[in-house]
C-alpha cells in the first residue's frame, strides 16, 4: 500500500495531506481511498498510474468492511491469529479418485485427483534403464554406469528398487550432491569477494558438510555445531570447522577501506543468512524498518544482530588481509590420534614444572 500503515488510527499529516489512512466501515472518507482515487493533496497511489476501477471498489469494499487485516507487525491480529507463515500445516484428507488401482502412496492419490479433473490418464511405468537413471542423478547427481544398469535391469528378486536406492544412499557421491544446495544457501566460496578476490582455505567447512551428510547427522545437531560449535563444551576442532558457517561471508582487501564499516557489512551479512536459512525468512528489509510482508520488527533484527556483534574481531594491520582472528591452525588428520597420548604426558610435565620453585625465586 505504498508504505501507509495499515493500523494506524492517527492522522496523516504531511504536505497538507490529513485524516486517517485508514477508517474502518468508512472506505470513501478514509486517506488511503481518497489517495487511490485522486481526491486528495500531494502525489496520488500508486505513482505509477492508476489502478484498474474493479481494484479500486475491491479496496473501498475492504474498508466499508472494517479493514480486516490478518496479523499485525507482532504476527498476530487482534483475534491472535497468526501471520499465515507461521501457522502449523495440517494434513489435509486424501482425495477422492476413480482409479484406486494406479495411486501407490498419498502423494499418487493427490497427483491423480488433478489428472483426473484435466481429463488426462497416468503415463506408463518408467523402464527400468529411465528409473535407475533418474534415481543416480537425483542421489548422487551422477548417471549410472552401463554395468550399474545392465545389473538393475537384470535383477529381478523383490525388493531390487529399494537396495538400488540404499546403495546410492551410502554411496560418498550422495553427500557431495546434497552438500552443494546447502553451500549455495550458506554462500560457500574459496575466494574473498570483492576486487581482489584472493584464495582463502575454506574447503575444510565444505568437507564438513559433506562428512555430516553422509554420516546422516541429526538436523539439530547439524544446526547448533554451524551456529555455535566452538561454544560447546570441550569442542572439537570439527565443531569449530562448523562454525566456518559465519565465515562465508565476503572480505574487502582493498586499500584505503575501513574495516570497521567492513566488519558491520560481514555481521549484516550472518544476521540475514541466517534468518534466511534456519527461519525461512528473507529478514534483510527489517535492517531498515518493520517488515512490510512478515511479522519482523526492525528492533527484533538488531535484536538478531546485537547476537553477532558481540564476537571481537580484529582486522591484522600488517597484512591487511581478513580478521587475523577468525582463523584456526589444524594439523594434520592424522597427527592428534597418532601423537595425542605422547602431547598429553609432555603437557603434564611442563604443568608440573610450572608448580615447582626454588629457594632463589621465594627469595626474589
Amino acid at each position: 500500500m505504498n508504505g501507509l500503515r495499515l493500523d494506524t488510527r492517527e492522522a496523516a499529516m504531511k504536505g497538507g495531506q490529513s485524516g486517517p489512512a485508514i477508517l474502518p466501515g468508512d472506505g470513501s472518507s478514509s486517506l488511503l481511498y481518497r489517495k487511490i482515487v485522486g481526491d486528495a493533496p500531494g502525489s496520488p497511489m500508486p505513482l505509477t498510474g492508476k489502478l484498474p476501477p474493479d481494484q479500486v471498489e475491491l479496496i473501498r469494499t475492504w474498508l466499508d468492511q472494517g479493514a480486516p487485516w490478518t496479523e499485525s507487525i507482532d504476527g498476530t491480529g487482534a483475534s491472535g491469529k497468526k501471520h499465515w507463515a507461521y501457522i502449523k500445516p495440517v494434513r489435509p484428507p486424501l482425495p477422492r479418485v476413480k482409479n484406486l488401482a494406479w495411486d501407490r502412496n498419498a502423494i499418487d492419490r493427490f497427483v491423480l485427483e488433478r489428472l483426473e479433473q484435466e481429463g488426462l490418464a497416468p503415463f506408463p511405468e518408467a523402464s527400468r534403464e529411465t528409473l535407475i537413471r533418474r534415481v543416480s542423478l537425483d542421489l548422487i547427481g551422477l548417471p549410472p554406469t552401463p554395468e550399474e544398469v545392465d545389473a538393475f535391469v537384470e535383477d529381478r528378486r523383490p525388493l531390487a528398487y529399494e537396495r538400488l536406492v540404499d546403495r546410492l544412499l551410502a554411496s560418498p557421491r550422495y553427500g557431495e550432491r546434497w552438500a552443494r544446495p546447502w553451500l549455495d544457501l550458506a554462500r560457500y566460496a574459496d575466494t574473498d569477494g570483492y576486487i581482489h578476490d584472493r584464495r582463502r582455505n575454506m574447503w575444510l567447512y565444505r568437507d564438513w558438510v559433506i562428512k555430516a551428510i553422509n554420516s546422516d547427522m541429526p538436523f539439530d545437531q547439524f544446526t547448533i555445531e554451524q551456529i555455535a560449535g566452538d561454544l560447546l563444551p570441550d569442542a572439537t576442532p570439527e565443531q569449530k570447522i562448523a562454525t566456518g558457517f559465519h565465515r562465508n561471508t565476503t572480505i574487502n582487501t582493498e586499500g584505503g577501506i575501513d574495516y570497521e564499516e567492513y566488519r558491520v557489512v560481514a555481521i549484516l551479512d550472518r544476521v540475514e543468512t541466517t534468518g534466511t536459512v534456519w527461519l525461512g525468512s528473507t529478514i534483510a528489509c527489517a535492517q531498515c524498518h518493520d517488515h512490510k510482508y512478515d511479522p519482523i520488527t526492525q528492533e527484533e533484527y538488531f535484536r538478531m544482530y546485537a547476537f553477532f556483534n558481540s564476537t571481537m574481531e580484529e582486522y591484522n594491520p600488517n597484512t591487511k588481509i581478513g580478521p587475523q582472528n577468525a582463523s584456526i591452525t589444524l594439523p594434520p588428520a592424522d597427527y592428534l590420534s597418532t601423537y595425542r597420548s605422547e602431547i598429553e604426558r609432555e603437557i603434564v610435565e611442563l604443568k608440573a614444572a610450572l608448580k615447582r620453585t626454588t629457594p632463589e625465586f621465594v627469595a626474589a
